[in-house]
């Protein structure tokens, strides 16, 4: 099946080295294990779950169908299909009672994280969020120094309205280490952004007493 991006690109999926892959777990490397951004969200996702922390799930992309084949009556074959452009944010769910609702993005830039990494239609959706009480963040990884961050949606919206007002088109790493949270990375879970929200919680708690 021929699966491709918006942009017309063919989808090839990654393989991985088993034996390079488990010589990495027994030696128990995690900083340079090459797991995505994503995949290492998913393990924390299914860490919070397993242990009835939260229940965060990643939205599935999804998928428009152009030709399907019908070899016989009971069976249909997909051809060839393209990913569409996901309307909202990857990930959303539910802890401790709040709505939770974030986006994902990594770059290889050392300085800055380019806000073309996000689309319009994502941050409005995040300030939709944020105006019915939802807790809205993005995780942000700067890859080439394995270093993520928790970046509360208010300060990106701040940044994404000084671009569209004219100012620069990216988050300096300089603002994004003033502004945001650094995540530690660790082994369960992988990326413990939960224990931000919780420290932004109680800063917000004692902000009203």
């Amino acid at each position: 099946m021929n699966v491709n991006y918006p942009n017309g690109k063919k989808y090839k999926p990654i393989q991985l080295d088993n034996d390079l892959s488990l010589k990495k777990k027994k030696n128990g490397s995690y900083s340079n294990r090459g797991m995505t951004l994503e995949e290492d969200l998913n393990e924390t996702n299914e860490y919070y779950r397993e242990r009835k922390i939260a229940v965060i799930h990643k939205k599935p992309t999804p998928v428009q169908i152009v030709q399907v084949d019908y070899p016989n009556r009971s069976a249909a074959v997909i051809k060839e299909a393209y990913f569409k452009l996901a309307s909202t944010t990857d990930y959303n769910g539910v802890y401790n009672g709040k709505y939770i609702d974030f986006e994902a993005k990594e770059t290889q830039n050392p300085t800055s994280f380019p806000l073309k990494n996000f689309h319009q239609h994502q941050v409005e959706h995040m300030e939709e969020v944020m105006n019915q009480g939802g807790v809205c963040f993005v995780i942000l990884r700067f890859s080439r120094f394995e270093q993520v961050y928790f970046l509360e949606a208010k300060h990106l919206l701040n940044y994404w309205n000084r671009m569209m007002n004219g100012g620069r088109k990216s988050i300096t790493k300089e603002e994004i280490e003033q502004n945001g949270h650094r995540i530690p990375l660790g082994f369960q879970p992988r990326i413990d952004y939960i224990k931000i929200v919780d420290t932004l919680e109680k800063v917000r708690k004692e902000g009203i007493s």
